[in-house]
């Protein structure tokens, strides 16, 4: 007997590849993470002519890149990598509240502008049913642009979509959600390439220790290092360790207590 879960993740299943009949040529914002690689499935699964793109910015780590790649190598699709500078716009290292929008807005522009190029009259972006759209700068410039999100049009929530990921053998299915290292940066903090480095190593070096999930978050001069609950107690067993692989980066490093 199928459960309501299992139903309901069919149903979305069902839903997605009825879109990709609709839309069978498409472009996709395409990032390496959880969404938009079950989205690059399902258009592969569904016949659908899917030309994905991943901008490569100051604020993507280069491991994004590679999980991107890989993933497309997997599907067997071409992946399109294109680069962007956001650290020549102030609207972006100004880092106002909205710093968001500036660069959602940056980057699919961009993207539009090459999917028209290359004949394809609809960017899709993996945003899901779990989503947020209220105070979220970042939605209101892929709405202002057209941007069309089929998993939360399909109704598919992260988890189901972990869950069809699984089912579907692709490596990204429990990938930890990864914000952008921009989000490192409190508001109102200029940002920089040499700090972007610093964060870029500094997180480099928890994972080469085993954590996973955390955040490097600038304080002043400082790290503000935040892990999930579970992985708390090590953090300060390896506080030693921690303290010298970071200390090419950031000379303080604080342990926020609240953690993730």
């Amino acid at each position: 007997m199928i459960d309501e879960q299992t139903k309901t993740e069919q149903d979305g299943s069902r839903k997605l590849q009825q879109f990709f009949k609709e839309h069978p040529k498409c472009a996709l914002a395409y990032s390496g993470g959880t969404d938009s690689s079950y989205l690059l499935y399902a258009a592969v699964q569904a016949g659908a002519e899917v030309h994905p793109y991943f901008i490569k910015t100051a604020f993507q780590p280069q491991f994004e890149v590679d999980d991107a790649e890989r993933l497309a190598q997997q599907l067997n699709v071409p992946l399109t990598v294109l680069h962007l500078d956001l650290l020549s716009r102030s609207e972006v290292t100004d880092n106002p509240k909205n710093r968001c929008y500036y660069c959602k807005k940056s980057l699919f522009t961009v993207l539009k502008e090459r999917a028209k190029a290359d004949g394809c009259p609809l960017l899709i972006d993996g945003t899901n049913a779990s989503d947020q759209v209220v105070d979220r700068p970042g939605m209101k410039a892929l709405q202002e642009l057209s941007v069309c999100s089929p998993l939360r049009a399909c109704g598919l929530t992260k988890p189901e979509i972990r869950e069809l990921s699984r089912e579907a053998g692709l490596f990204t299915w429990n990938k930890p959600a990864y914000a952008c290292m921009a989000t490192r940066f409190p508001a109102g903090r200029q940002i920089t390439a040499e700090l972007l480095r610093r964060v870029e190593g500094a997180e480099n070096a928890l994972f080469k220790l085993g954590f996973t999930d955390f955040r490097v978050r600038l304080y002043a001069d400082a790290a503000r290092l935040q892990f999930p609950q579970d992985q708390m107690t090590r953090a300060v067993q390896k506080r030693a360790d921690i303290r010298r692989q970071l200390n090419p980066y950031f000379q303080t490093v604080l342990l926020d207590l609240a953690g993730r």
